[in-house]
């Protein structure tokens, strides 16, 4: 259903107080054990990544944005840099196949998802959990909150690096309304029917759906 109004805060702030997957400590303790692991593993790669970046294009080698978070409150995102240019303001972009602003290197790290293990700081901050919603720009929650009335409730849960919504192919740009409808019901099924064991199981099946990348670009 679509509606034309955002919930108000307080509307928000008691869906996600009423959410056990923002508060349970065991995930909390997983995400830092997995994410402080693979910064320790992906130690390697993130340095020469961060090389190639440098090398191609002028910029900074970490790409920053503005996301909605738990309670649907905004936090700082940490990406590599793909792009020429970057967006923050009140219309983004969302990236598209064969994007001329994507760079060589930009294109390998987004295709393989290596662009996105600058987030692992983010889980280690709290920001962010190893598995649960992907984040929106800003721009996307203030759009499309506007036109899916189940769309706040997707801020009960620290937003993850991936979810139910990805493994389910539901990642990559969203060209209507009723594609990110599909994805937000997605999230809201990931939220109301989580377990520790559920995020184990995304977790795993997250490999093979990144290997097949074809929603990705």
């Amino acid at each position: 259903m679509l509606i034309v109004s955002n919930p108000t805060a307080e509307k928000r702030a008691h869906a996600v107080m009423a959410s056990p997957v923002a508060k349970d400590p065991l995930k909390r303790a997983m995400d830092v054990l997995v994410a402080g692991g693979a910064l320790l593993f992906f130690a390697p790669l993130l340095v020469l990544v961060a090389l190639l970046i440098k090398l191609e294009s002028p910029g900074p080698v970490l790409f920053r944005q503005s996301r909605g978070g738990l309670n649907g409150h905004s936090f700082t995102i940490l990406k590599f840099r793909s792009m020429r240019c970057q967006e923050n303001g009140s219309k983004v972009v969302q990236a598209k196949r064969d994007d001329d602003r994507i760079t060589t290197i930009g294109r390998f790290i987004r295709k393989t998802s290596i662009d996105e293990l600058p987030q692992l700081l983010n889980v280690i901050r709290g920001d962010m959990s190893i598995i649960g919603p992907r984040p929106h720009a800003l721009a996307h929650d203030d759009q499309y909150g506007a036109l899916i009335a189940n769309y706040h409730l997707r801020f009960r849960a620290r937003p993850g690096l991936t979810g139910l919504a990805q493994i389910k192919g539901l990642r990559g740009g969203t060209d209507t309304v009723e594609a990110m409808a599909a994805r937000i019901d997605a999230d809201n099924e990931y939220i109301e029917r989580w377990s520790l064991s559920g995020d184990i199981k995304i977790l795993l099946m997250t490999v093979p759906h990144l290997l097949m990348g074809e929603n990705a670009y």
